[in-house]
């Protein structure tokens, strides 16, 4: 079994808001004295449930557990804000834990946000070199794995131009590919990925799998789930400095796509003060209905028409506005958009673009039956002002399962492939010679 290469155990790490210190002198002693006792803080949410202190205190890790095996490629996923960077940032040594042990064995490198590691005024090659000795490497080890460098980073022409004169694309495929080409034996890669071009993220993926194969350990952060499911077998689920699902990837990917969302088909804001939105407009409820279903359903039967209800109340008199979804899978894949826009609806929407009254207003909009793959998906609900696109965003806010009545898997026994199965018209005739050779 391959040796464990990072050991997690009870970590935490809680920063204060809005102050330095505690804001007054006798918190800040209490801590102090804590502190040469060796006891708790008495100031910290850590063990404590005091809510007192809730206002000012956050735990960004609440007790994490976690053990990393060497080749292991792990996805690290979660909402903004779930702790992952922090995890990586204390992993990488740029911030202390609050409490817990680390056991780390090997050597680091990390990429953790653009340019983190170069010095603005040192050109492409100074930089490389810097970044081989923050490592660890002598002047040869680097100039040996100088040429692959520049050569994965496709930044030959700039290579002797000060890095402050870069794209960010060009930061971030250079501080890879000496993330990647120094041998460290963990690469943490957070989020900056997502800045280079699509042919780059794919040298990325299939380098971060070559070091895989090496035996290298590889940490990735994305919220790119087609990548951490390409690339992970392993992945951890953040919710508010908590491991909330380790597992399989696609397993906790589906837990992912769900959190926050609403099942059974429906989400209401009955007190306007709590529905999502601003001083314009809020959203008040968004359900999936069918034919033949009394109210909202979580579960839909793909033979049938689906109802998408979106509820919103105009705070401004004369405010133009316009409704518009965005339909996920439960592996996180954009199956599609729509809006009630003139020019992108299928129907003339009445309302788009008009100055609204007071009130609250309903927009449907209608997927056709037949039309999606069996499995769960979720919906994002927007709503926006004409024409500045001043907008309210609720991601993911319900989510529901769409079921085969199972005529159309007889026809095909090995089930359907991808997100959507229209049925399609198809004619078949018989043709002669001539047809084959294009005469």
């Amino acid at each position: 079994m391959p040796n464990i290469v990072i050991k997690i155990e009870n970590l935490y790490k809680e920063y204060r808001l809005g102050v330095i210190g505690h804001g007054t002198l006798h918190r800040d002693l209490q801590s102090w004295w804590a502190n040469v006792l060796g006891k708790e803080d008495p100031n910290s949410l850590i063990d404590h449930n005091s809510s007192e202190k809730i206002s000012d205190h956050i735990l960004a890790l609440n007790d994490i557990n976690l053990e990393v095996r060497e080749g292991d490629v792990l996805g690290i996923i979660g909402k903004n804000g779930a702790g992952k960077s922090t995890l990586l940032k204390i992993l990488s040594r740029v911030t202390a834990p609050t409490k817990g042990h680390i056991k780390i064995k090997g050597r680091i490198a990390g990429l953790l946000e653009v340019g983190t590691g170069f010095h603005p005024e040192l050109t492409g090659r100074e930089n490389i070199y810097l970044n081989g000795a923050i490592n660890g490497m002598n002047k040869k080890e680097v100039t040996q794995k100088l040429d692959q460098i520049v050569a994965f980073a496709g930044v030959e022409q700039f290579l002797d131009t000060p890095v402050k004169r870069y794209s960010s694309g060009m930061y971030v495929r250079l501080a890879f590919a000496v993330a990647a080409h120094l041998e460290p034996e963990i690469l943490l890669v957070d989020e900056v990925l997502a800045v280079g071009d699509v042919d780059f993220q794919k040298k990325c993926i299939s380098k971060m799998g070559d070091m895989s194969r090496e035996g290298r350990t590889v940490l990735l952060v994305s919220h790119n789930m087609a990548s951490i499911m390409n690339l992970c077998k392993r992945v951890i689920l953040l919710d508010e400095g908590r491991i909330v699902k380790d597992g399989q990837a696609a397993e906790v990917v589906q837990q992912y796509i769900s959190i926050g969302a609403a099942s059974g088909g429906e989400m209401v804001w009955p007190d306007i003060q709590t529905a999502p939105g601003n001083s314009l407009v809020r959203l008040r409820a968004v359900r999936i209905l069918q034919e033949g279903i009394e109210g909202a359903t979580g579960n839909v039967d793909i033979s049938k028409e689906l109802i998408i209800q979106i509820v919103y109340q105009n705070l401004i008199k004369g405010t133009p506005l316009y409704s518009a979804i965005w339909l996920r899978d439960k592996m996180g894949i954009y199956v599609l958009s729509s809006a009630n826009l003139t020019r992108v609806s299928l129907t003339k929407d009445p309302w788009y673009g008009k100055p609204h009254p007071l009130g609250l207003f309903k927009s449907v909009c209608c997927i056709p039956a037949n039309f999606l793959n069996d499995g769960r998906y979720s919906i994002t609900a927007i709503v926006g002002k004409v024409p500045n696109n001043t907008q309210v965003l609720k991601n993911d806010v319900v989510y529901f399962d769409v079921h085969d009545t199972g005529e159309m898997r007889k026809e095909f026994y090995k089930g359907w492939l991808g997100v959507v199965r229209p049925k399609l018209a198809w004619r078949t005739e018989n043709v002669d010679l001539a047809e084959v050779k294009g005469g």
